[in-house]
């Protein structure tokens, strides 16, 4: 997520789609309507960015903080570092 004045199209969001899941307060999927890739979702309300890791073309130079949502997570995957794990998503005032 990136604070939402850090963040502009240089091109393409012409060719953007979006689908909601019905029953869900937040989450939307939004994708490019050419080649299916994810692609960033602009929360105006909630002052942010969510950028899909899939949407990048070069190492963003961040790595993962922790791990959310492991209370549902596949059963046989394994996490195999020392990362903090939380049953559900963590809000951070740090986007």
């Amino acid at each position: 997520m990136v604070p939402i004045d850090s963040f502009h199209f240089t091109r393409g969001e012409d060719q953007l789609a979006e689908w909601k899941v019905p029953d869900a307060q937040f989450f939307t999927q939004v994708f490019c309507r050419t080649c299916g890739s994810p692609m960033p979702r602009v929360d105006a309300s909630r002052g942010f960015v969510v950028i899909a890791m899939g949407a990048l073309d070069a190492d963003p130079g961040v790595r993962p903080q922790n791990h959310i949502f492991v209370d549902s997570k596949a059963p046989w995957f394994e996490i195999t570092d020392d990362l903090p794990q939380y049953e559900a998503q963590q809000t951070s005032a740090r986007i």
